[in-house]
């Protein structure tokens, strides 16, 4: 079936925003890469979903699907900022039927920032001011309404929580130091909360929060504390979705994710916002890594992660500049172009995750989605998260795992094989930008 005329003026439009983006992508040093490379993510993904509801037989009640940006009461006078020192916010969508006592809390992400240049950088974006964003977004995937596309959570009140402080709602104003931004995270986190509950959410009696990228690491870092602001009653558990960071060396042996952390903790004073018995153990930036908050989440978690992250790749395996000789450019842009050493590389950073996540196979509170795709969030787009051509392990979407997991219908510990086993992936690819 052909696109509709809307639908093709919306893939038009937005291929030439995402060449005009890839072209800066290419200038813009590290400090900007994350923020350009998660703005790249979010393009694709709403082709993807337009995609998604054009060519699928699955209702279209997700493509109007569009909710307003709700803005944080009493911003200013509770100190709840964005980097820029505008007010925060949220997209609320009220819950119907069986699901109006039900709450699904989704958190955006979006990269972080490590220094006062690229947090000054990141002020002047959606991910750092509410004056740039969207005054609508679209709720789909975990977030639709539509029961074909979100068969266990469409009915369920439901939050996007918007992401702008740079440091996964968990900076404190103590580290401001007269730089002229606001690092408000874990206000702003607390405040949100503490709105969601007056206006419904403390009488929730099913609760999920869950998070992509950057607000996947958010999720893990605010899981427990969340689970205390609800009823003993309430089922209450946390997902995920690719904010599963790896502490790994990049391919010139350099701890660069581990230095980058090390930045966002110090400028933003993070470690307030970190587990007290990892901080007892180890350097604080160690304790941003999502293991070690893991090791200590009492509340059940859901990782859903692509082994071959391609956001984990570009800035954890091969940082610009760990490749001058080029032997990556192409492969980074596609997995389909790796030749055999390369595959090689990128499956020892597969063995790498595997291991890591192999000491909580045995917690059966905690469930995992580890598919073989080369992808970063899965959760937010219909076409990743439940369609006739998601991605599957043992004949499962993304969805039916989770709500397996969620409601206690079995153990949930699915696990791919390596690249390229498995057709079902959605792989992105970079040259066609």
């Amino acid at each position: 079936m052909p696109l509709s005329p809307y639908s093709n003026f919306i893939t038009i439009t937005t291929n030439l925003r995402l060449r005009t983006l890839f072209i800066l992508i290419r200038k813009w040093t590290i400090k900007h890469y994350s923020i350009a490379a998660f703005g790249l993510f979010l393009l694709f993904s709403f082709v993807f979903l337009i995609r998604s509801n054009s060519h699928s037989q699955y209702d279209t009640h997700s493509l109007l699907n569009f909710i307003p940006f709700t803005p944080l009461t009493n911003a200013k006078q509770i100190g709840a900022l964005c980097l820029d020192g505008t007010a925060p916010g949220y997209h609320f969508q009220k819950g119907f039927g069986s699901g109006s006592t039900n709450w699904l809390l989704h958190v955006e992400g979006g990269g972080w920032c490590n220094s006062i240049s690229s947090c000054s950088y990141r002020k002047m974006t959606a991910l750092g001011s509410s004056k740039y964003m969207n005054t609508t977004v679209l709720f789909s995937g975990i977030l639709s309404s539509a029961p074909s596309e979100n068969p266990d959570f469409f009915n369920w009140n439901k939050v996007k929580i918007r992401y702008c402080d740079g440091a996964s709602f968990a900076g404190h104003p103590e580290s401001e130091k007269g730089s002229g931004l606001f690092f408000r995270g874990q206000i702003i986190w607390e405040a949100i909360m503490d709105e969601l509950l007056s206006i419904g959410m403390s009488k929730a009696k099913q609760a999920l929060l869950s998070g992509c990228s950057a607000g996947g690491l958010a999720t893990l870092i605010h899981c427990d504390s969340f689970r205390q602001l609800l009823s003993k009653e309430a089922t209450v558990k946390c997902l995920a979705d690719a904010g599963f960071f790896l502490d790994e060396k990049d391919i010139l042996g350099n701890s660069t994710m581990k230095s980058f952390y090390h930045e966002v903790v110090q400028l933003q004073g993070v470690a307030k916002s970190l587990h007290i018995d990892c901080l007892a153990k180890m350097e604080p930036s160690k304790c941003l890594f999502s293991s070690e908050i893991l090791k200590n989440i009492k509340t059940p978690v859901f990782l859903v992660h692509p082994a071959y992250d391609f956001w984990q790749i570009h800035n954890i395996l091969v940082p610009e500049g760990s490749d001058p000789h080029g032997r990556w450019k192409s492969c980074r842009l596609n997995i389909n172009n790796c030749d055999a050493n390369l595959i090689d590389i990128l499956d020892s950073f597969r063995n790498s995750l595997l291991k890591t996540v192999n000491e909580f196979q045995q917690r059966k509170e905690i469930g995992m989605f580890i598919d073989s795709c080369f992808i970063h969030c899965q959760t937010l787009m219909g076409e990743t998260w439940h369609s006739p051509n998601s991605p599957k392990i043992n004949d499962k979407t993304i969805a039916e795992s989770v709500g397996d997991w969620f409601f206690d219908r079995q153990v949930v510990k699915l696990i791919d094989c390596p690249y390229p086993c498995n057709p079902t992936c959605h792989n992105m690819d970079f040259t066609k930008v």
